[in-house]
């Protein structure tokens, strides 16, 4: 059976994978936005942003398979397909379909059974976490913000993944959208009106500045700024949709809630 040898990776997670699972000599072109694992951006020339590519860079690599992500990526894959190579986008926005990605990429390189063992070791993280968070009687609300201007509430893996961690997240709803420009708030006050009490802002690659959300007008009456429960996830760890997040992401996550779960119980 044939797998693909030259895969060049237009997303983060899909680089991670492959380097999960032994087949990151497959590899000859990555996203210059790959961070995990850090040893790629040595070895691996960078083709693509998140939103454009060099065409012809990839062309020179010859690859026999391109991995991209999401809607956002679909005028490059557009123009490598009509220069004839074979792309495959996926579109996965929950812990489903995360684990199914993983899955199916770890099938086309042969590897399927190292994906299995990984994903069966994750759930089971996953699942003890959840176990633990909900035997507790109290849940703090979580509003997580994707970005500032315009305000961006989170995706529905991250809500998951509150979820596990022992949280609430303040607009479920807006999660469930997969395009980013359906999950903003227009209004700050909603989430005035949800008073989270914790605030957790990863801002696509963006510092995230807590002085800033705290003078926003009428934020001061939110409980996460009274007690000052503002923190930082940084987008590389949540807000990719692979092993990341699955792993460090849901970590830190479940770090910040934890602390305010002991927090709150002395009081």
């Amino acid at each position: 059976m044939h797998y693909p040898e030259r895969i060049v990776c237009l997303s983060e997670e899909s680089v991670e994978v492959l380097y999960l699972l032994g087949e990151d000599r497959r590899i000859v072109g990555i996203t210059g936005f790959a961070m995990r694992p850090p040893q790629a951006r040595k070895e691996k020339p960078k083709v693509s942003t998140f939103t454009d590519a060099k065409v012809h860079e990839i062309l020179q690599l010859q690859p026999d398979l391109v991995v991209g992500f999401s809607d956002i990526q679909a005028n490059i894959a557009k123009q490598l397909v009509q220069e004839g190579l074979t792309v495959l986008i996926y579109n996965q926005r929950s812990l489903k379909e995360i684990f199914s990605m993983i899955l199916t990429l770890g099938s086309l390189v042969g590897a399927t059974e190292k994906a299995l063992q990984w994903l069966e070791k994750t759930q089971q993280n996953l699942q003890t976490i959840q176990k633990e968070t909900q035997q507790r009687p109290i849940r703090p609300k979580v509003y997580f913000e994707e970005w500032p201007d315009p305000m961006i509430s989170t995706i529905q893996w991250v809500c998951e993944l509150i979820e596990i961690a022992g949280g609430e997240n303040c607009f479920p709803e807006l999660g469930r959208q997969k395009l980013a420009k359906n999950r903003i708030i227009s209004n700050p006050n909603e989430v005035v009106q949800k008073n989270p009490d914790i605030i957790i802002g990863s801002w696509c690659g963006k510092k995230f500045r807590p002085d800033q959300v705290k003078q926003r007008p009428g934020w001061n009456k939110i409980t996460a700024v009274q007690k000052n429960y503002l923190f930082e996830i940084k987008s590389v760890y949540i807000l990719q949709p692979g092993p990341a997040a699955l792993t460090d992401g849901l970590q830190q996550l479940k770090t910040i809630i934890d602390t305010w779960y002991q927090q709150e119980k002395k009081q």
